[in-house]
C-alpha cells in the first residue's frame, strides 16, 4: 500500500509543474537556466504588501 491520501484542501509539497520542471527543465531543455524574468513594468504594478482581506 502506498502513503495515505491527503484530505481535501491540503496542498501537496510539489505540484505537477514542479515535477515536470525538475525532469525536463524550464523550457524542455534539462539543465538549462530559467529565462523568465519579471519585467520592470510588471514589478512596478505588483503590490509590495498583499492584504488577503476577508471573504465574508
Amino acid at each position: 500500500m502506498t502513503e495515505p491520501r491527503q484530505p481535501n484542501g491540503v496542498e501537496p509539497a510539489r505540484s505537477e509543474d514542479d515535477i515536470q520542471r525538475e525532469l525536463f527543465g524550464p523550457r524542455g531543455i534539462p539543465g538549462a537556466p530559467d529565462p523568465a524574468r519579471m519585467t520592470p513594468q510588471r514589478e512596478k504594478k505588483t503590490p509590495n504588501n498583499i492584504d488577503q482581506g476577508h471573504t465574508a
